[in-house]
């Protein structure tokens, strides 16, 4: 019996080997090697000059009318094939022209699935395919990544998926992530040899979004997606929580692409600043006319609590306040104010208070060249959608902020896209906060210019969570991908001895300059002033800076950069470059290269860190200076320190 047994099982393995495919695929430069092997699953390997990083790992995805299909993963066809070309940004967050290099295997399946990988000299991508001809509904998706060691990540944890994705980084090895632990994306593993794999997706349409939790056996993670909401209850104005969900993730068009999994992979940490693999790989732009939509910087409201002084007026949300901001944003060339919660009734978006005179303030921004853009709640503006998109368009309003979504199911990404693509049509810019990470919508979209998302400044109304050490890992994971709306400017600056949290007088944690360098560094289009007017009117030296300082960049070089510890960033906007330099909390000292120049004489104008910034963090030295190519800037900083120049020709 033993040796029956014995004969049927290697019959059984030999036919499984027979069966098996297997491929490779090296990036451009050869660094990376992708290995992918096909058998009853599709599983993946990753390796990066040789040396393993990510194990054989399967993924799979469920298609319930797939469910009495056998051997659904019996390979088809299989097809290689290189692309090289440079596309071009109608948003340039990082820069106009992008190099888009990479090669790619098209699997096709018997079960009516296909499944594209790419590999690029940064990283690794895949998506799922379907060619069914009807709809189709997918039940799950398996998202395995099991990496060769017990390497550190950082891990933004969430404890519940009704989130707004406003994490914190916990360092943490991959070891001590249990299954029962989860974060959002994007996420960072910290490799040996300063290697970093960075995680997130891209192309997130008509399908919920992805979460990681710690792998069920072997370090790494395991997909998380919402399950498809079956019923849901309002318990506010702004929140719909999920009540009861369905037994599928999404039910969807049966010929489609799937939301590409990205795995970004680096050996030095400032190729990370200069990343847009998630916007490569989302989908082109629909709108066929994209000349209306101009980037800029906003004076906000909120976070300063309508809490302008040295008036003859009772400020707060009311016409004369925001003539005020209007009159500030004009003086200081800012294209745009914004009003915030309170200017209409929360539970209609069509009933303006009567303290506001909306038609009044849109045609004084229009004498003074700015622009007025709307803050609603994500439900109001669901009610009433077209009808309000309508009405503030041909009033004159450019753009909406739109609030507190908090979810990533696959009604709630298909409604960023009813938004997104009605906003285009009504030419209206789009601001998501209280939103999940960027998946390259603002690709799809360019109107869609920021989205929160992420741990900012408004924190520092109630916590002291936006702080420098916080600061220097956003650049590094969740700006990788994509705008993002941390709403810097704080004029009231302060250490952590002097800090504290304060509703109506904010204070931001870190220096003057640490301050100004975030308009380098941190990306936005739509870019917030977001201290009070009377604050920066006495601040010349700052407003001189950041009335000049734009939100879009032709071109980013990185010239040095460490996670959590220092970025150095060079940005240009035309003739124009622009240095900025932030830090934690440990003084630095740098000389910096400014080979990347072209040749000529350079007028420069830099603001760093006073002689006393570490007991007055607002203390700050401006000076002008002539500068060319073969020159090295000396730049010291302080405890959360910055350095801000600009480079004229």
């Amino acid at each position: 019996m033993k040796s029956i047994l014995y004969l049927i099982a290697f019959v059984a393995i030999s036919q499984i080997a027979v069966a098996a495919k297997s491929f490779q695929l090296l990036s451009p430069n050869s660094a990376i090697e992708l290995r992918v092997s096909i058998d009853k699953t599709v599983n993946y390997e990753v390796k990066f000059k040789g040396a393993s990083l990510i194990l054989p790992s399967t993924i799979a995805l469920e298609v319930e009318q797939n469910a009495h299909t056998k051997d659904v993963y019996k390979l088809v066809s299989s097809k290689f094939f290189d692309v090289s070309q440079s596309l071009e940004a109608v948003v340039p967050c990082k820069s106009k022209h992008i190099s888009d290099v990479y090669r790619t295997l098209l699997l096709r399946f018997k079960g009516n699935l296909g499944l594209e990988f790419r590999v690029y000299d940064d990283g690794v991508a895949y998506q799922w395919k379907t060619f069914h001809k009807d709809a189709i509904t997918i039940v799950t998706e398996d998202v395995n990544m099991l990496f060769a060691n017990d390497y550190n990540v950082w891990f933004p944890e969430e404890k519940s998926m009704y989130s707004h994705q406003e994490r914190e980084y916990l360092y943490t090895p991959l070891s001590k992530i249990s299954a029962d632990r989860f974060c959002s994306t994007g996420t960072l593993v910290d490799a040996t040899n300063g290697l970093k794999v960075f995680i997130s997706e891209s192309d997130l349409e008509d399908y919920p979004g992805m979460f990681l939790q710690g792998a069920s056996s072997g370090l790494g993670f395991k997909g998380k997606f919402a399950a498809y909401p079956a019923s849901t209850k309002q318990t506010s104005d702004r929140d719909v929580v999920v009540e009861v969900v369905e037994p599928y993730l999404a039910k969807t068009k049966g010929n489609r692409s799937f939301p590409w999994r990205v795995i970004g992979i680096t050996a030095d940490d400032k190729q990370l600043l200069e990343s847009t693999l998630v916007w490569k790989l989302a989908s082109a732009n629909r709108l066929a006319d994209v000349s209306w939509i101009k980037p800029g910087k906003v004076a906000w409201d909120w976070w300063n609590d309508w809490n302008i002084y040295g008036v003859d007026f009772k400020s707060g949300v009311n016409t004369q306040t925001y003539k005020y901001y209007i009159d500030f944003a004009s003086d200081y060339k800012l294209e745009y104010i914004i009003l915030d919660e309170g200017w209409y009734e929360l539970s209609d978006v069509m009933k303006i208070k009567p303290e506001i005179d909306l038609k009044e303030l849109i045609a004084y921004g229009k004498q003074k060249n700015v622009d007025v853009i709307l803050w609603v709640t994500w439900k109001a503006l669901d009610d009433k959608m077209e009808e309000a998109m309508k009405t503030y368009s041909a009033m004159g309003a450019k753009g909406l902020k739109v609030d507190f979504m908090q979810r990533d199911d696959q009604w709630m990404v298909d409604y960023y896209y009813r938004v997104a693509e009605m906003a285009g049509r009504y030419k209206l810019l789009i601001d998501f906060h209280g939103a999940y990470k960027p998946t390259g919508l603002h690709r799809t979209y360019p109107n869609v210019l920021s989205f929160e998302g992420v741990c900012g400044l408004e924190q520092n109304k109630w916590s002291n969570k936006a702080k420098p050490a916080h600061n220097l890992v956003l650049p590094f994971i969740r700006q990788v991908a994509g705008p993002m709306d941390y709403t810097p400017g704080a004029m009231l600056n302060a250490n952590e001895s002097t800090y504290k949290p304060r509703w109506g007088q904010p204070m931001g944690l870190g220096t003057r300059c640490h301050e100004l360098a975030k308009y380098v560094v941190f990306e936005s289009p739509l870019q917030m002033l977001a201290d009070n007017p009377s604050n920066y009117r006495k601040e010349a030296d700052a407003m001189e800076f950041l009335s000049q300082v734009p939100s879009v960049w032709d071109t980013t070089l990185a010239l040095d950069a460490k996670v959590g510890e220092y970025v150095v960033l060079a940005r240009r906007s035309g003739k124009t470059w622009y240095l900025g330099v932030m830090t934690n909390d440990t003084k630095t000292d740098f000389m910096l290269d400014l080979s990347f120049l072209p040749k000529g004489d350079y007028k420069a104008v830099t603001w760093q860190d006073g002689i006393n910034a570490d007991k007055h963090p607002s203390d700050y030295k401006k000076q002008s200076i002539i500068l060319d190519n073969t020159r090295k800037l000396h730049v010291k900083t302080e405890k959360g320190g910055g350095f801000v120049a600009i480079l004229k020709p």
